[in-house]
């Protein structure tokens, strides 16, 4: 059987956008359900971060989210194992209450966990691994080492993965608490990386300004083969252009239109024509427009330019312990940074 994985869609971001939600039924109505139709898939796994914050949901993001994606599955006969991501876990340290229960019971349809628990999926006994928090954590330890289960799907932060294209992630647990697996999923990192038996398969869509160029989509899981197979969302949401003296006659700004652009000024001696390229990305709508200049790009290539300019406020922030010189633990001064970040983004 084949099967739909997908992670991390967090409905209600950034305060509930319009921009971003716009963005995010694209990849549904042109994507998503299309190819499950397609090819008749009637079971989706959803390894956590359903919803973006874990206090709320204001009203109209939670109309979107019912009207674009869950309707669509219980109208298709499709079911949904949703398993319970921080972000939708209302406590820290507990998954106890959490969006997804409380949100989506109406829908008989999706099935949640918000504890480990082993679950039989056509013929094969899969594991499912929701957020691991202080509660739950030696539960969790000791099922993983008694399941015989040979496939783990969850919402797992483990060292040594990537965080997004330019951060590895630093933390308590490793990949060695699955070393009796064969093959282990998981959500919470938005971008895809891999050890050979654990695989982080990213979220649907860009987020951030580090998601730039970054393959984003959803993945096909064979039960009977255990081979996964990436499809990719061709849509895009950022973009950096970088300017060197671009003539705007000859530039089509049409595809910049409802994007979040980022003009990169590598070279500028004409004001004039600077402006008119300027004014020519505005009159098509951009969504919006960030002109970043004044730096010193000689014996920078393309790919060094692009990581710096590409850095979202936790990347910098990232960088920023890494490279001070403390002697406090600058794994936990991390992590408690993204913390305070993720909390800050989440007031009204």
């Amino acid at each position: 059987m084949k099967v739909a994985v997908i992670s991390d869609t967090h409905y209600g971001a950034r305060k509930g956008s319009q921009l971003f939600h716009d963005y995010f039924e694209k990849f549904y109505k042109e994507v998503f359900f299309p190819y499950l139709d397609e090819h008749n898939i009637k079971q989706v796994i959803h390894m956590g971060d359903c919803f973006d914050s874990r206090k709320g949901i204001e009203f109209k993001s939670l109309q979107w989210a019912k009207r674009v994606v869950f309707d669509e599955l219980q109208s298709r006969g499709i079911r949904m194992h949703l398993m319970v991501g921080n972000h939708d876990a209302y406590y820290k340290n507990t998954n106890n209450i959490n969006a997804v229960d409380l949100l989506l019971n109406e829908y008989d349809n999706v099935v949640t966990f918000s504890e480990i628990e082993d679950v039989m999926l056509d013929g094969l006994n899969v594991t499912y691994i929701p957020w691991i928090n202080t509660e739950n954590h030696q539960k969790t330890l000791q099922h993983l080492s008694n399941t015989k289960s040979r496939v783990a799907f969850g919402h797992l932060e483990l060292t040594g993965f990537k965080v997004n294209k330019y951060v590895n992630m630093e933390c308590e647990h490793t990949a060695s608490m699955f070393k009796d697996f064969d093959k282990v999923f998981s959500g919470h990192f938005h971008t895809r990386s891999d050890d050979g038996k654990v695989f982080y398969l990213g979220n649907p869509y860009e987020m951030f300004w580090t998601d730039v160029l970054d393959n984003r989509g959803f993945t096909i899981f064979d039960t009977d083969t255990l081979e996964h197979t990436p499809i990719n969302n061709p849509f895009r949401l950022f973009y950096n252009i970088y300017y060197e003296d671009d003539d705007h006659q000859l530039f089509d700004a049409r595809e910049y239109r409802n994007k979040i652009v980022k003009v990169v000024v590598k070279k500028k001696s004409d004001v004039l024509q600077f402006e008119k390229f300027i004014d020519k990305l505005y009159s098509v709508g951009v969504a919006d427009l960030k002109v970043v200049e004044n730096f010193e790009f000689t014996g920078w290539n393309t790919e060094q330019s692009e990581e710096i300019e590409s850095e979202d406020t936790l990347s910098i922030l990232d960088r920023y312990i890494k490279e001070t010189d403390t002697e406090l633990n600058k794994i936990k001064l991390q992590n408690l940074m993204r913390e305070i970040y993720q909390e800050a983004c989440e007031v009204t």
